[in-house]
């Protein structure tokens, strides 16, 4: 009897005792597959850290990349500048070594034409005292003809002493007021018999201060109005000289040639010669 109390009391038992077993397996399980999740979620995120740690690697890389092709840039347009500077420092040296070339020419091509014109002045003053030396012997040789010879008009007394004063400044070296003097002389007595001189010495006076073309009219008035008078050939070479200063190498040479043709004993043509061997 008591067997079989015990017996239903087991079998009574029994579906209760699965039903916890069961349940026991079904929490289990339901903790793994928790778990099991649980881990792809954490790799999961992993994987995005990863990429966006990747994503910020390769854009830190591009921006270097970026920053060495501008550095890169940079140096080249420093290098182009640089070399800008340098032949601009080459050009300046260039150009200051022609200036003092220039310089240098300019300072032997006006020591030239200072001496031209002290040899000149020297001749010209040289001829003078040859010709008041004649005149006073020729004087001498008739006194009773210069006796007997009226004396010299009031205008031609005042054409002297202005022709005088004026070669006087010019001597001087005061050029500008030679011009003066010698511009006024030939305004005021035209039909003097000192006016081809003062001509000449006219166009000395602008060719001292380089004024070439006023002097080459002033020379050509010479020849001009006296082809024949003691300067013609001077002035004739002195033409030619303005037009070597002028650069006109083409009418200096006809203006030589002209010179030696025209006067071909002067001194003036000798010179002229000379000339013409030299020019180019």
């Amino acid at each position: 009897m008591s067997r079989s109390v015990t017996a239903d009391r087991i079998v009574a038992r029994t579906p209760t005792l699965f039903r916890g077993a069961v349940l026991a397996l079904a929490c289990v399980a339901g903790q793994g597959a928790q778990a099991q999740l649980f881990g792809d979620d954490q790799a999961r995120q992993a994987i995005l850290d990863l990429r966006q740690r990747f994503d910020q690697s390769v854009t830190a890389q591009n921006r270097l990349v970026e920053e060495n092709t501008q550095m890169r840039r940079s140096l080249l347009d420093l290098q182009q500048q640089i070399e800008s500077l340098r032949g601009e420092l080459a050009r300046g040296r260039g150009q200051e070594e022609q200036f003092t070339r220039d310089i240098g020419e300019l300072k032997r091509a006006q020591t030239g034409q200072q001496q031209t014109l002290e040899e000149r002045l020297r001749r010209l003053e040289s001829s003078e005292a040859s010709r008041a030396s004649n005149d006073a012997a020729a004087s001498t040789a008739a006194p009773t003809a210069s006796a007997a010879a009226p004396a010299l008009p009031a205008s031609d007394a005042g054409d002297k002493r202005d022709y005088d004063a004026a070669l006087a400044v010019f001597r001087a070296g005061d050029f500008k007021g030679a011009q003066t003097g010698f511009a006024s002389f030939i305004k005021r007595y035209p039909r003097s018999s000192l006016a081809p001189s003062a001509l000449f010495w006219l166009g000395n006076a602008q060719y001292a201060t380089r004024d070439y073309k006023e002097a080459i009219t002033n020379f050509r008035s010479l020849l001009t109005a006296s082809p024949n008078h003691q300067r013609a050939p001077e002035a004739m070479l002195s033409i030619a000289n303005c037009q070597i200063e002028l650069k006109d190498s083409r009418a200096a040479r006809a203006t030589l040639e002209s010179l030696v043709k025209t006067y071909p004993q002067s001194e003036a043509a000798q010179a002229g010669r000379e000339r013409l061997s030299r020019l180019k």
